[in-house]
């Protein structure tokens, strides 16, 4: 097994295992997430509440599993957005290279790279409140300018290639190329990107989260966990650690099943390892 094997292999099972804690939370959790235990409060792991219980004396484990359903749907929602409307823009933007839409396009990523999801997510939670809907809009507005600048990289380059000038001699259209010659031959570097936009995804809701600006109460989220916790870190260590885990464990996850698929894709690094 090559090193890019290993990568995607044990990226792979880190994501599979918290995406089938997320799917199995639809239907099935140890306790109800939303029942308080006052009289078990901070307890450590045990056979009774394997990851031990919060402040509230809620299950551990429940949490993590309905928290990483927030934390996963968020991201993919986001990620799904900034590709739905990043990817076309930057298709755009390569077939009219240097002129006024091109312009326009890039200097709009320009802009909304001035903003920090965080700061778009305050902007978006002052009109319209916190919640994980607004989350997701906040972050997927970030990841458009992401995937629209790594799309028009990508395709200007393939705008000077033959298949692409046979294409013309055939009488396509410009939208017409685009979809069929150009698109194809870039959705390797889309898929390395978005493995990587949804680890950043899943740091970005739980950085809204922490400070209020994710899913509200009583939905569980991973970053809001950490919140609650900090107060207690002395008391129960636990509380605190085990949602930290959580997203370090995901998001590295992630980014080796990135890093394990661009060893794979890219011709360029097999040829270099042959």
């Amino acid at each position: 097994m090559t090193g890019a094997d290993r990568k995607l292999f044990l990226g792979g099972a880190l994501t599979l295992l918290f995406v089938a804690a997320a799917l199995l939370s639809f239907v099935w959790t140890p306790e109800d997430v939303t029942r308080m235990n006052i009289a078990g409060r901070l307890r450590p792991p045990s056979a009774a509440n394997w990851l031990g219980t919060d402040h509230f004396g809620r299950d551990m484990l429940s949490m993590i599993m309905v928290g990483a359903r927030t934390s996963l749907a968020v991201a993919l929602l986001a990620v799904g957005i900034g590709m739905g409307i990043g990817v076309p823009l930057g298709l755009a933007a390569a077939a009219r290279r240097g002129g006024w839409l091109d312009e326009i396009i890039m200097r709009a990523n320009d802009l909304v790279f001035a903003f920090p999801s965080l700061v778009i997510a305050i902007l978006i939670t002052a009109v319209f409140g916190p919640s994980a809907v607004n989350a997701i809009v906040a972050i997927g507005i970030f990841n458009i300018p992401v995937f629209a600048r790594l799309t028009r990289g990508a395709a200007l380059s393939l705008w000077q290639r033959e298949f692409v000038m046979a294409a013309r001699v055939a009488g396509k259209s410009t939208a017409r190329i685009s979809a069929e010659h150009i698109l194809p031959n870039v959705t390797n570097l889309l898929i390395v990107q978005g493995t990587i936009q949804f680890s950043l995804g899943i740091l970005a809701e739980a950085g809204l989260s922490y400070v209020g600006l994710g899913a509200q109460p009583p939905t569980p989220s991973w970053g809001r966990m950490l919140a609650d916790a900090q107060t207690m870190v002395s008391l129960a260590p636990h509380v605190a650690l085990i949602p930290g885990l959580a997203i370090v464990f995901t998001v590295l996850g992630l980014n080796l099943m990135g890093d394990g698929l661009r060893d794979r894709l890219d011709p360029r690094l097999r040829v270099a390892r042959a």
